[in-house]
């Protein structure tokens, strides 16, 4: 047996970590699974994972990728409610934190101080984002650098509704404060560095670097579920922003005003609202053809999802929160899965890519992508299984299910996803690029913590 090489330890702040599911998760227990092949050692501070609401479903099956050698400290419970009624309100517009809020950056400190001491390095995922509180506070306390990584461009990020312009502004002034203090700041597309550093010019000298989700190579080794292979099945997983959208459209012109949005946004199409009406279309025009198609929307739901699913003639199975395993099996049994997106005027870039993306492509499975400019579009395009549309072209939506269709009957074997596209989103490859980040942070070059027979000391 050989000797292992001495791995350089961090503390990272994750609220977002299993038994807690969703897509942020996914990328902080990757990166806490993988970063010991690259010579980092993380303590973890995280939640007591027992609190589900919609943000924070449970998933006890993601614990599978921690390791049982992995340090991970929780804060106490029980997790604040979070404020509703005139209590939120009120917090909101005179910009207070929640009491959620308060307990997790109080919490987040309080632990972080335990074990700061113990470690190199500070490493931050901003979901809340008022997580930069703690680390920056941490980091003020102990001389120890700190990293951002920023799920979310934040107060840049084109789906941030603000009450108002001025609180914006507060925002992107905090934003501004505490992103300063990090050493390196993680922005998760390419958009989202460059609008980033348009923002915050004298970000400029610190290492800004664009690391996006993606997916793992070990989540599909298993064998492809078998299914009723005589239906076309639509699937769509994760969240649907319906209330979001429809409530945006009743205050747009109050929004407008009130210069609470950084850029005039349709949400809605990031829901199933226009695909459903696009597989309605199909149903008049081509009866025989709409009657072969099944959609399933796999994720957490809310009452309007379901009522809109509800009241269309297509049929619809809403299954709700799957886990992550089972989620990646209805992936790879569907014969179109479905990426919608808001809307952004004319020359307008989102700044976002649904985590979904990228387990989508590494599916195989063919895509339609109801998306505007941005990377997401880039990306599909790409990799060569997609095709891609407006999001809210209704008659462009149905025409690509109609193709698909056809090409399904037809048996015609569907296109590989580009491998050199591919293998830049694969969560080992991320997480070396994030361990190049800590290297340059430390100013050492750090080398994987093998053993003589050249695998992984995590095993």
């Amino acid at each position: 047996m050989g000797v292992l090489i001495a791995m350089t330890k961090l503390l990272a702040l994750a609220y977002h970590f299993p038994p807690v599911g969703g897509g942020g998760v996914q990328r902080n227990a990757k990166f806490v699974r993988y970063l010991p092949e690259f010579g980092y050692e993380p303590i973890v501070v995280t939640g007591p994972g027992d609190a589900e609401s919609r943000w924070t479903p449970g998933d006890a099956t993601l614990l599978d990728d921690v390791s049982v050698r992995t340090d991970v400290r929780r804060a106490s419970g029980p997790v604040p409610e979070p404020d509703r009624g005139w209590r939120s309100v009120v917090a909101r517009r005179l910009m207070i934190p929640s009491s959620f809020i308060r307990w997790w950056v109080d919490g987040a400190t309080r632990l972080g101080r335990d074990v700061v001491g113990e470690v190199e390095l500070i490493y931050a995922s901003l979901v809340p984002y008022d997580t930069a509180e703690a680390a920056a506070a941490l980091a003020r306390e102990s001389g120890k650098p700190w990293v951002a990584d920023l799920q979310d461009p934040w107060a840049l990020d084109e789906m941030w509704l603000y009450p108002s312009r001025i609180h914006r502004r507060y925002d992107l002034r905090r934003m501004r404060r505490l992103l300063a203090s990090a050493e390196a700041i993680v922005m998760n597309t390419p958009e989202a560095s460059a609008r980033l550093l348009r923002f915050f010019p004298e970000l400029g000298p610190r290492i800004v670097v664009s690391i996006p989700n993606g997916f793992d190579a070990a989540d599909f080794t298993r064998n492809v579920p078998q299914r009723d292979y005589g239906r076309f099945l639509i699937v769509h997983t994760g969240y649907l922003h319906t209330a979001t959208g429809l409530r945006l459209r009743r205050m747009r012109r109050f929004r407008r005003l009130a210069g609470g949005m950084a850029v005039q946004v349709d949400i809605l199409p990031r829901s199933h609202v226009y695909l459903l009406r696009a597989i309605e279309r199909l149903q008049v025009e081509n009866p025989v053809l709409a009657s072969k198609i099944d959609v399933v929307l796999a994720g957490v739901t809310t009452p309007i999802d379901r009522q809109i699913a509800d009241e269309s003639p297509v049929p619809v199975q809403m299954p709700g929160y799957l886990p992550h395993a089972e989620t990646v099996d209805l992936i790879r049994s569907a014969d179109l899965l479905f990426l919608p997106m808001h809307d952004l005027p004319d020359g307008r870039r989102a700044g976002l890519v649904p985590g979904k993306t990228y387990e989508y492509l590494a599916s195989g499975r063919p895509i339609l992508g109801a998306v505007g400019e941005g990377d997401a579009r880039d990306l599909l395009l790409a990799a060569g299984t997609a095709t891609v549309c407006a999001p809210t072209d209704e008659r462009a939506i149905a025409s690509a299910i109609r193709a698909q269709v056809r090409r399904w009957e037809s048996g015609v074997e569907d296109a590989s996803p580009r491998p050199e596209v591919l293998a830049r989103y694969e969560r080992r490859s991320q997480t070396r690029d994030l361990s190049e980040v800590f290297d340059r942070v430390l100013g050492t070059t750090t080398v994987p913590a093998r053993d003589a027979t050249g695998s992984s000391s995590d095993g």
